[in-house]
C-alpha cells in the first residue's frame, strides 16, 4: 500500500510539474476586429504536433494550423492528415481542447481532385473541425461545391513563385466566397510584392493571412520591427471587414530562437491590433 502511495504521489508530482500555464493576455482588441492570431506548426516541425499546442497553451495563442506529415506526439508515428484513423482524431482533440486550443486550418495540402478522394479529404477535415483547407491546387466548380456542402473554405496559398495575387482572382472567378487566399505576408515581400497592395487586390477573397513580419535580408522578425508594415496591414484588413486565422509562421530559427520570439510576437500583435482598434 506505501509503495502504490508513493507511487501515486510521484505520478502527481509529474503531472504538476509538467503542467502548462497559458500566458496571461488581451486579446480582447483583436478578437473584436475578428483577427484570430494561431501559429502554423511548421514553425515548430522539429518537434510534434501537440508539443506545439503546449507551446500555443504557454503563450496564450489559440488557434492552430496543422501541417500535413508532421509526427502527432512524442514516441508515436502518427502523422497528421487524412489517414489518422478515429481514434487518433479523438486523441488530437482531446489534447487540443486540454490546450485550450482550436485547430482551425491545415496545409499546406494538396486535396485529392477525384470525387472519392475529394470526399475522403473533406470528411476528415469535418472530423477534426477545420474551418480552412490550405492549398496550391486549382480550385474547381466540383471542389467549390464541396467547400459550400461542408463550410470548409479553400484557401490557395502563395509561395514567391506560386499564387499571386492576380491569379488567385483568375482562379476564383465564377467561385463562391468560399474560395479565396491564404495569404503569406513574407512570401509576397520574399517575392518583391508590397503586402498592402496586395491585400487590396484581394479584397473580398482574402480567407486566412500566413502573418508575418521580415527584415532586409528576408528572414522572419517580431511583428512592427520589419520591413513589412505590420500596422499598415491590420488597417487594410480591418478596412475590408476581414475576420479570420492570422497564423504566424517562422521560417528559420531553433527552439531556443522561436521560444524566446514568438511570445514577443504575440505581445506585439495584440499591441498593434489594440491601436488600429481605436481608429
Amino acid at each position: 500500500m506505501r509503495r502504490m502511495t508513493l507511487a501515486l504521489v510521484a505520478a502527481l508530482t509529474v503531472g504538476m510539474m509538467t503542467t502548462t500555464v497559458r500566458a496571461q493576455r488581451d486579446d480582447s482588441a483583436a478578437e473584436k476586429l475578428g483577427f484570430k492570431l494561431g501559429i502554423q506548426c511548421w514553425t515548430y516541425r522539429a518537434l510534434t504536433t501537440f508539443e506545439t499546442m503546449e507551446r500555443c497553451q504557454k503563450f496564450g495563442i489559440k488557434y492552430l494550423e496543422m501541417f500535413p506529415g508532421q509526427k502527432m506526439k512524442p514516441g508515436a508515428e502518427t502523422k497528421i492528415g487524412p489517414g489518422m484513423s478515429d481514434a487518433e482524431i479523438s486523441e488530437l482533440l482531446a489534447k487540443a481542447n486540454a490546450c485550450g486550443i482550436i485547430i482551425g486550418s491545415f496545409g499546406v495540402s494538396g486535396i485529392p481532385m477525384d470525387e472519392a478522394g475529394m470526399k475522403k479529404h473533406f470528411k476528415w477535415a469535418q472530423k477534426v473541425g477545420l474551418k480552412v483547407l490550405v492549398t496550391e491546387v486549382t480550385p474547381t466548380p466540383e471542389l467549390d461545391k464541396m467547400s459550400q456542402e461542408t463550410g470548409i473554405k479553400i484557401a490557395l496559398h502563395n509561395h514567391p513563385q506560386s499564387w499571386p495575387a492576380d491569379k488567385v482572382l483568375e482562379a476564383c472567378k465564377g467561385l463562391s466566397k468560399n474560395c479565396g487566399s491564404c495569404s503569406d505576408t513574407g512570401h509576397w515581400l520574399r517575392a518583391g510584392k508590397n503586402p498592402i497592395e496586395n491585400f487590396k487586390l484581394l479584397e473580398g477573397r482574402v480567407i486566412e493571412c500566413h502573418f508575418k513580419d521580415l527584415d532586409e535580408k528576408k528572414s522572419d522578425v517580431v511583428f512592427g520591427t520589419g520591413i513589412a508594415n505590420v500596422k499598415g496591414m491590420m488597417e487594410e484588413l480591418k478596412r475590408q471587414g476581414f475576420h479570420g486565422f492570422m497564423n504566424m509562421e517562422y521560417e528559420h530559427g531553433d527552439l531556443a530562437h522561436l521560444d524566446e520570439t514568438m511570445p514577443k510576437c504575440v505581445t506585439a500583435f495584440d499591441k498593434i491590433a489594440a491601436e488600429v482598434a481605436k481608429e
